[in-house]
């Protein structure tokens, strides 16, 4: 008999953050978002990925394997107030001095405070930036490009995501801010529209939360459509007190007919001289 794999019993299969608990009855949507963010391999910052397989090295001409193993980066929760461009915080060691030891040291991004401008949201926003940042978004000729051309593996930040799903929702309402400039809107839209192709409405609902704040939306939006569905007792018990009311009403109502009803022949009785006589 054939032994199944253990890729077959499925010990192999990896669980993340959204098969627990509450995140697994998050919306496709958001697990969308989810995968570009966390599970998507982000562009190379830090070092130089070698193309092709194989390579041979000058001094020995030793044939060897090209393996590309990105650095492992750090990004400090201050990173997603800030624009950073990927960048992180590397840990290694450094020689200082031939004739000692490497000594630990860690490679930090050159921050500075800046201010860009969102084309789409028409504000000017004073935010801190790396020289890698300002780079991109010169680039790819504006702040706005710059967010919806990246994916958000690369944007890391979680303001830069949040402005992204700003952007996004500016031009699914047709950009607001240039209401009173018509001409103005329709450049715009016409400029940026096409970014949304990518995205369902759904997506731009969900895009650019953390699985906490995302988490929590959801039970909100669970606490509602619970809320929605109980009827207080107090309803309850006006709609049954109104029944008896109405059946009440009712049952006088017929009450009333019957003995008008048996009053009046009892007088017809009397005076019809064929009919039958009652004993008084």
């Amino acid at each position: 008999m054939a032994t199944k794999s253990w890729k077959t019993l499925g010990l192999l299969q990896k669980t993340s953050a959204l098969d627990k608990g509450i995140a697994a009855l998050l919306p496709q949507a958001y697990k969308k978002f989810f995968k570009e963010w966390k599970l998507t391999e982000p562009t190379a910052v830090h070092y130089v990925p070698e193309t092709g397989r194989w390579k041979r090295n000058e001094v020995t001409g030793e044939v060897l394997p090209i393996q590309n193993v990105p650095l492992p980066v750090f990004y400090p929760k201050e990173s997603n107030d800030h624009l950073w461009g990927g960048e992180g915080v590397v840990q290694g060691f450094q020689l200082r001095d031939k004739r000692k030891r490497r000594v630990p040291h860690f490679w930090v991004p050159i921050l500075k405070r800046s201010v860009v401008y969102s084309e789409v949201l028409d504000k000017y926003i004073s935010v801190v930036v790396t020289d890698r940042a300002v780079s991109l978004i010169h680039a790819n000729y504006g702040f706005d490009h710059y967010l919806l051309k990246s994916l958000a593996c690369d944007l890391q930040s979680m303001l830069a995501l949040s402005f992204k799903r700003k952007i996004l929702q500016e031009l699914q309402n047709g950009c607001p801010a240039y209401a009173d400039r018509p001409e103005k809107q329709r450049k715009v839209l016409d400029e940026y529209k096409g970014y949304l192709s990518a995205y369902t409405p759904e997506e731009i609902e969900w895009y650019g939360y953390s699985l906490t704040e995302a988490c929590n939306i959801l039970k909100h939006k669970m606490e509602a459509e619970e809320k929605a569905k109980i009827v207080p007792m107090k309803h309850v018990f006006r709609a049954e007190l109104i029944e008896k009311l109405k059946a009440a009403s009712l049952n006088e109502t017929k009450m009333k007919e019957l003995e008008e009803g048996s009053s009046s022949i009892s007088w017809l009785q009397k005076i019809n001289p064929f009919g039958k006589k009652h004993e008084t």
